[in-house]
């Protein structure tokens, strides 16, 4: 069941990725949505290289070889999920519009469906995730 509703995250997530695309509200000139971009990837290729050569899967599906909890895992549990918001978000506040608005929350709201789903999966193969989500943060440190 988990594993679906995963699926179902990831699909609202891509959805709400081309809305924005389509909407042409992904991408914007301000210098300042512009450095957020920059540091969206920079925070997703920093966590992917630190992921290591685990593999992505559309459903969520905890790998073998044990938690990783260094580079950006140190801080917060979901950098990769973070930079996509961050990147999304500061795309689409650069083209207030309701629809804009409506592509990030799908965004924003189906990136939290995997989390749950992930975190729920990666607690049950790996029982020291509990201590770990005790002294990080889930998406951006100090805030949740």
């Amino acid at each position: 069941m988990l594993k679906a509703l995963s699926v179902t995250g990831y699909l609202g997530v891509m959805g709400g990725l081309l809305a924005l695309i389509w909407l042409h509200s992904l991408f914007s000139l301000s210098p300042i949505v512009i450095a957020l971009q920059i540091s969206a990837l920079v925070l997703f290729f920093w966590a992917r290289i630190t992921f290591g050569r685990r593999s992505f899967h559309v459903a969520a599906n905890p790998t073998a070889g044990g938690l990783v909890d260094t580079g950006p895992y140190r801080h917060i549990r979901h950098p990769i999920y973070t930079a996509l918001c961050l990147f999304t978000g500061a795309g689409a506040a650069a083209h207030l519009s309701w629809k804009a608005g409506f592509a990030f929350g799908l965004i924003f709201c189906f990136a939290l469906l995997r989390i749950f789903c992930e975190e729920f999966l990666v607690t049950k193969r790996y029982p020291e995730y509990r201590e770990y989500a005790g002294r990080t943060w889930r998406m951006f440190p100090r805030v949740f």
